[in-house]
């Protein structure tokens, strides 16, 4: 982003030497914010997201000199600077502010182009991403209800055989025949469909209550 400063136009600013502070550690983006926070609230408290000055990184330098590397601080802002709630801002402020939240120069035009054309890519990444998710979703729910209907399908065409074989008067051969089934065959989907049919019946039924609880039809409740 254009807004982001760039460490050859912090250089131009007075900062202090990295040698003469070997106590400045390296730290991560979340660990220089949290140190940031209390040292600067009206730039960087918690939830401010506020369009920094330009070469706001010389500042911190000047002001809390040795406690931040330029690495660290290069990487808190990148990450600052490129958020969405930054960004956001950004396109709404007219003024930048200082470590000390007063203002300190202009958002340009062109900055302010650059973070709606961000915004903008951002939210089409994320509507595509939630209608992707959205269609994956509608697919899946459609593949495990052909699954279920199949399933439904496939048990009543077996109760239908185990009642057609309870009732027939053919031979084992010829119903097998008639069926278009071998032996095996047969006597694999006989076995499965009583398993099916002993556990629809082992299914208890709907407690008392619940049965007095449902209305006649035709009769309206009182």
């Amino acid at each position: 982003m254009p807004d982001h400063p760039s460490p050859s136009s912090d250089s131009t600013a007075p900062a202090a030497p990295e040698d003469a502070a070997p106590a400045a550690a390296e730290r991560s983006p979340a660990a220089t914010a949290a140190q940031l926070a209390p040292l600067f609230p009206a730039a960087f408290g918690a939830g401010v997201f506020l369009p920094l000055k330009l070469g706001v990184q010389a500042d911190i330098q000047q002001r809390a000199p040795g406690l931040f590397t330029k690495k660290a601080l290069s990487g808190f802002l990148h990450r600052h600077t490129t958020s969405t709630a930054y960004l956001k801002a950004l396109v709404g402020a007219t003024h930048r502010v200082d470590l000390d939240g007063q203002p300190a120069g202009e958002v340009t035009d062109v900055h302010r182009q650059a973070a709606t054309g961000e915004l903008e890519r951002r939210r089409s990444l994320h509507d595509a991403r939630r209608a992707a998710e959205r269609s994956a979703q509608r697919a899946a729910q459609d593949e495990a209800r052909r699954a279920r209907t199949a399933d439904d399908e496939a048990q009543r065409g077996r109760a239908a055989l185990l009642r057609a074989h309870e009732t027939t008067t053919l031979t084992q051969a010829n119903f097998c025949a008639l069926k278009g089934l071998s032996a095996p065959e047969l006597e694999a989907r006989l076995a499965q469909a009583r398993e099916e049919r002993e556990r629809r019946t082992s299914i208890p039924p709907p407690p008392p209550e619940a049965r007095r609880g449902e209305r006649r039809p035709g009769k309206p409740g009182r």
